[in-house]
């Protein structure tokens, strides 16, 4: 297996799940050796976590470009009669079998390598927001779990100093378990140093606590993964720019302030706050 930089998913390996790597040659007459049969290089995305499929494992995690590890060694070749002659024994009739080669059942997963995680429940505002501190583009519209995949953008902050970006797919209750394809999400997370919570102040949200939000997905967080429920985060509330979430801003910066989080208020239509996020990002990653 080889990490390679410019490959993005495990698309291939998915249609292509049997890989066999190519026999070798018998030996020839003459007392030749049998020719090796080449490797077979098989190529994944930086960031995939190469498991046991059996006792599930990590036998490899490709953190950078060019790494190689060995899955499964070919087989050892057999030693032909030739190899058994003696002053006496010209001829001896005596050979040994050779060796099959490993066969082995891999599990392959995919996490993004990212600095930040966007996280928070579906239309809190994630994709807007990453559309505007990126170049990246991800699909935007006004209704639950338009983002169905992560995605990544470079964020450019002082001094000349850039950060990976990933916007996670909205999380709902249950998604440590699997609900909504939270465990598809949550891997993406375990990665990043820094978190940045979303919560809507707008009228989307009516009906939901702002702070029951928050507290929900840090309880998904902590099920998944303790670590993951220490990391770092950045209490964002979102769509500032409409009334019925400034009226509410109050009140929510009041409870999550006495809560010991510091909340900071970004409106992604009208570039409200969006300059103080960035600083607050480079401020938490310079730290880290």
């Amino acid at each position: 297996m080889q990490s390679d930089a410019s490959m993005h998913t495990l698309l291939d390996l998915h249609y292509h799940s049997f890989n066999f790597a190519e026999r070798g040659a018998h030996g020839k007459g003459k007392d030749m050796h049998g020719k090796r049969g080449p490797d077979l290089c098989i190529r994944v995305p930086v960031g995939t976590v190469c498991k046991d499929a059996e006792t599930a494992e990590v036998l490899w995690d490709f953190q950078q470009d060019g790494e190689r590890f060995v899955a499964a060694h070919g087989g050892r070749g057999g030693k032909g009669n030739a190899r058994f002659a003696t002053a006496t024994n010209r001829a001896p009739r005596q050979v040994t079998p050779g060796v099959p080669g490993e066969e082995r059942w891999l599990l392959m997963e995919l996490k993004l390598l990212a600095d930040v995680g966007l996280l928070g429940f579906p239309n809190a505002g994630k994709s807007t927001l990453l559309s505007c501190l990126s170049a990246a583009r991800p699909k935007i519209a006004d209704y639950p779990f338009t983002t169905l995949s992560p995605h990544l953008g470079v964020v450019q902050l002082p001094d000349y100093a850039t950060c990976v970006v990933a916007d996670i797919p909205g999380l709902i209750p249950g998604a440590h378990a699997g609900r909504g394809l939270g465990l598809d999400f949550l891997k993406h997370v375990e990665r990043t140093r820094l978190l940045v919570h979303l919560v809507d102040l707008s009228t989307q949200a009516e009906g939901r606590a702002p702070w029951a939000d928050f507290a929900a997905l840090n309880h998904e967080l902590a099920c998944f993964s303790p670590d993951l429920a220490q990391r770092p985060q950045i209490v964002v509330a979102t769509k500032m720019d409409l009334p019925i979430a400034q009226q509410r801003w109050p009140d929510v910066q009041r409870l999550f302030t006495a809560h010991g989080y510091e909340i900071l208020p970004i409106s992604a239509a009208t570039g409200e706050g969006i300059q103080a996020l960035i600083v607050r990002l480079a401020a938490h990653l310079q730290q880290r």
